[in-house]
């Protein structure tokens, strides 16, 4: 790990890939300075008691003035809501912060996190996928490098440095698939949340498992790298790698493949995104390829997955459509966890939704889409 990333703030630290990150702070001896969650007080109190963090947030506002108790014995500065994790980013001194924060909830910490000028390392993918534009102009302006978490992006981050920007002919993103890999429409009514949590390859939080179950996940993966790479629609690629052992690829003009591959595990990811361009000493297991055997590729099915192709729709619209796309599914989904819905209904409210908003693609202030993001939630809630 390079010497001047010595410390860090975890955003969304009780999640999947916060504690992944606690994982890599641990063995990579980087202080966490702050940490923040939404409602699991026990969980980040100890976060805080373990790191001896400085400061800490609670986005749930009766759950911060209980952990505040609970710290009365430390010298941890408690923050409460949205208002109070921007402030503590601001506040903090770290040299980088890791925001793993799930859904839209995680722009406002990115946008802080930017204008602090502290390193970011981004496994919030919404807040390229809602606001891209928005973050990437703001990344230049403070001439500020986005590093990506999700393991397709740092995989093509990496994959970049093979070459010259302007000799890329195509990004290939790969996708495991998910659960559904091979399966129709009508095989699909009858999946109960205990089935598209049954991820193959990942371990990953209840959200963004059924998100690869149903290819949304993909599908805001692509706008993600259009935004963060620079690059359009038509120079994206998605292919099926069942194995999830090649996290994605870059094409050169030449026909030349570059891809990075290793065993699934965000550790390296965020691990990389912290110490980028040097390596440290590995927190993940050794690819055995002798017990892999063999790597399958295939094409997803975009007549059975429709989010995929919607997902596209959405970014060429633009404005506030990908904005639309992601509160509607964050909404869609939240009610198949909860059993309102079957799954493929996910599909049909989040299409019927995006469908009834595209008029927001002339809207590209942040007011506007934040209010865009609101008018979708109200329409999808409606189709519940």
């Amino acid at each position: 790990m390079k010497k001047e990333n010595k410390s860090v703030i975890i955003l969304g630290s009780t999640g999947s890939v916060g504690r992944q990150a606690e994982d890599v702070a641990l063995k990579e001896n980087i202080k966490v300075e702050a940490v923040s969650a939404c409602k699991n007080v026990g969980a980040l109190e100890a976060q805080v008691r373990l790191f001896g963090c400085r400061a800490c947030a609670m986005s749930d506002e009766g759950a911060a003035r209980e952990l505040k108790t609970r710290l009365a014995d430390t010298s941890a500065k408690v923050y409460s809501g949205a208002d109070g994790i921007r402030e503590m980013i601001l506040e903090t001194e770290a040299d980088s912060a890791v925001n793993s924060i799930i859904g839209e909830a995680g722009l406002d910490a990115t946008l802080a996190v930017l204008e602090s000028g502290k390193r970011l390392a981004l496994a919030n993918k919404e807040s390229l996928v809602v606001a891209g534009e928005i973050v990437m102009n703001l990344a230049r302006e403070k001439g500020a490098t986005v590093y990506p978490v999700d393991s397709e992006h740092c995989a093509i981050f990496q994959c970049l440095s093979a070459g010259r920007r302007e000799d890329v002919k195509k990004l290939i993103l790969t996708a495991s698939g998910g659960p559904f890999y091979g399966k129709k429409r009508d095989e699909l009514r009858s999946v109960r949340a205990a089935d598209a949590l049954a991820h193959p390859t990942w371990s990953m939080g209840a959200k963004i498992t059924v998100d690869s179950a149903t290819l949304m996940n993909k599908g805001f993966e692509v706008i993600e790298a259009a935004h963060l790479f620079g690059v359009g629609a038509d120079k994206i690629e998605v292919v099926v790698q069942r194995e999830s052992i090649i996290h994605s690829m870059v094409e050169y003009i030449d026909n030349s493949i570059i891809a990075q591959m290793s065993v699934p595990d965000m550790r390296l990811c965020v691990q990389y995104a912290l110490g980028a361009p040097g390596r440290g000493e590995a927190v993940i297991n050794e690819l055995d390829f002798e017990k892999l055997g063999s790597i399958t590729f295939g094409r997803p099915d975009t007549e059975t997955f429709v989010l995929l192709p919607l997902a596209l729709k959405a970014l060429s619209l633009g404005g506030a459509v990908p904005a639309v796309l992601n509160a509607a599914n964050e909404v869609a989904v939240s009610a198949f966890l909860d059993g309102k819905i079957g799954f493929t209904d996910i599909f049909d409210i989040v299409t019927e939704t995006v469908e009834s908003l595209r008029a927001r693609k002339d809207i590209h202030t942040l007011d506007g889409i934040i209010a865009s993001d609101r008018e979708a939630r109200e329409a999808a809630g409606k189709l519940i």
